[in-house]
């Protein structure tokens, strides 16, 4: 099997467990935020907003307000599980004539749909759908949290104050893309100030980088309210940066956007109720996953090779039935660079929350006016015409997206996710099996060595699972290949769980694949 290269070192970041809670992001700064909500007596929903607002501050490659969503909910109280559907959406004027289709295909961060001319639906004002992002932890807010609006975005205020922090990992990130971001004139500006990435200081602290007008919006977000950003000032400053631009976005768009709570999916498996969000999300092929290993007997306390090539040919089938019947112009229904965070409050509430500007930086395209960093969502529509997810104004793409509750027969409870594109599904799929089928802990499961398929041929493998099962896997697959866990490429979802035992107790794991990542008790 051929190796892609390699790395000599290794970092595993322990699991955490607190009396009052446990959040679970993919930046340290907002599990501090979302911790601290919980200590001063939020819940689990309060700090999930919290800390969520905050990474579009502190980490603005992977989501933003400028993107959307999805939230599922455990009400301990009601032993009920609600989800709260923020994706975005096509503008109303989209048309399918905006996406020509060249030769190859659009790549790894979509389905591996056929290549676009000029890359329309991957960058640039043509790529950027609705964002339903304030609107939905609004909406979250509302219904389930106990603090106030002003409240609950007050962190993520300061934080977009003090800029971006610049440690050598957003500096790498910001070089990564760079070639991307001097394509458009306030990102260019913005992230290449002087037509460079800018250096993270090499005495070992930690510089800052300010972005655009985007601490003032955070500002006039918590003064006039959410609403301000679909109906008010804020939202004729969005709508007339995206038409001069050349987007399709118009304020009717904005208007008549609406995020709505739904009931999830829900199935058995095991000894647990598992609940995923509904139809455009990735909810419904999990369902489908564990439907067909449901009859594996899985043994011992770890996968072995019979339960890794159940797991490569589950997602072989899932991946193929999703990309040709499912979308919100199809009639299919599935057999019975974005971000994630975890919460666990001291009642037992879960929340799992997975947010994105989609591909990192999005369409590349900061507003002027307001320093928003826009989606690049029509990445996630198939731009061939006639197709169940093919283009049409005002309808949502199918997505990746994919925030987990698992509830136990034992009253134990884990909320889990991750971020990772079309490798979510695979990441999740495996952590549900690692800790149902296998008795797994948290720090053990997000741990364990993966396997990866995400709707091409390919099969990624963990370079640390047993020599054994990746020579049989080679020997059957002739397309798979060993990568090591690196922080950059990250070749492998980056999943966060948290989790109540059934003793009550609370605890919280990361994967190390982002080093900002981390669960941090209150």
């Amino acid at each position: 099997m051929p190796q892609h290269f390699t790395e000599h070192w290794q970092i595993r970041k322990p699991a955490v467990r607190g009396d009052r809670g446990v959040v679970a992001t993919q930046h340290h700064v907002a599990s501090e935020v979302g911790a601290a909500v919980l200590r001063d007596g939020g819940n689990a929903v309060d700090a999930a907003v919290s800390a969520g607002l905050a990474i579009g501050a502190v980490e603005p490659w992977m989501s933003g307000i400028g993107g959307g969503g999805y939230m599922t909910v455990h009400l301990a109280g009601e032993d009920a599980v609600r989800v709260v559907e923020f994706g975005m959406r096509a503008p109303l004027a989209a048309r399918p004539e905006d996406y020509p289709l060249a030769e190859g295909t659009t790549g790894a961060d979509t389905f591996n749909w056929p290549a676009v001319v000029g890359d329309a639906n991957v960058e640039g004002p043509l790529a950027v759908a609705t964002p339903g992002y304030v609107n939905g932890v609004a909406l979250a807010l509302e219904t389930f949290g106990t603090l106030s609006w002003e409240r609950a975005i007050e962190p993520a205020c300061r934080l977009a104050a003090d800029g971006l922090l610049l440690d050598w990992y957003a500096a790498h990130k910001i070089a990564s893309h760079a070639r991307h971001l001097a394509r458009f004139e306030e990102t260019r500006r913005v992230y290449l100030a002087d037509g460079l990435p800018p250096r993270a200081p090499s005495d070992g602290s930690v510089g800052a980088l300010r972005l655009g007008n985007l601490a003032s919006t955070y500002r006039r977000l918590q003064k006039q309210g959410p609403e301000d950003y679909y109906q008010g000032a804020l939202a004729r400053d969005i709508a007339a940066d995206l038409e001069e631009v050349g987007s399709r976005i118009r304020l009717e768009d904005l208007e008549g956007y609406d995020a709505f709570l739904a009931d999830p999916l829900e199935r058995r498996y095991r000894d647990a109720q598992v609940a995923v969000p509904g139809h455009m999300t990735a909810g419904p092929s999990l369902m489908h996953a564990l439907s067909l290993v449901e009859p594996q007997a899985f043994r011992g306390t770890a996968p072995d090779l019979d339960a890794v090539v159940a797991y490569i040919e589950a997602l072989r089938t899932v991946y193929d039935y999703r990309i040709e019947h499912i979308g919100e112009g199809g009639e299919g229904v599935l057999p019975t660079h974005t971000s994630h965070l975890c919460v666990a409050d001291a009642d037992g509430n879960l929340v799992s929350l997975t947010q994105t500007v989609m591909s990192a930086f999005g369409a590349r395209i900061m507003l002027p006016r307001t320093g928003i960093l826009m989606n690049n969502g029509m990445m996630w529509f198939d731009p061939r015409p006639g197709r169940p997810n093919s283009v049409a104004g005002g309808r949502r793409p199918l997505c990746n997206m994919l925030p987990t509750v698992v509830r136990r027969d034992d009253g134990s409870a884990i909320a889990l996710g991750a971020s990772g594109g079309r490798k979510i599904l695979a990441s999740v799929f495996q952590l549900v099996s690692f800790v149902l089928d296998y008795g797994m802990d948290l720090d053990d499961a997000v741990h364990c060595a993966r396997i990866d398929v995400s709707g091409n041929e390919d099969v990624g493998v963990m370079a640390y699972m047993a020599k054994e099962i990746i020579g049989a896997v080679a020997e059957r697959y002739p397309t798979a290949r060993v990568f090591p866990n690196g922080v950059s490429p990250n070749l492998f979802a980056c999943p966060q769980v948290v989790m109540r035992g059934a003793d009550g107790a609370l605890s919280g794991a990361v994967f190390v694949a982002s080093p900002h990542a981390a669960a941090v008790a209150a």
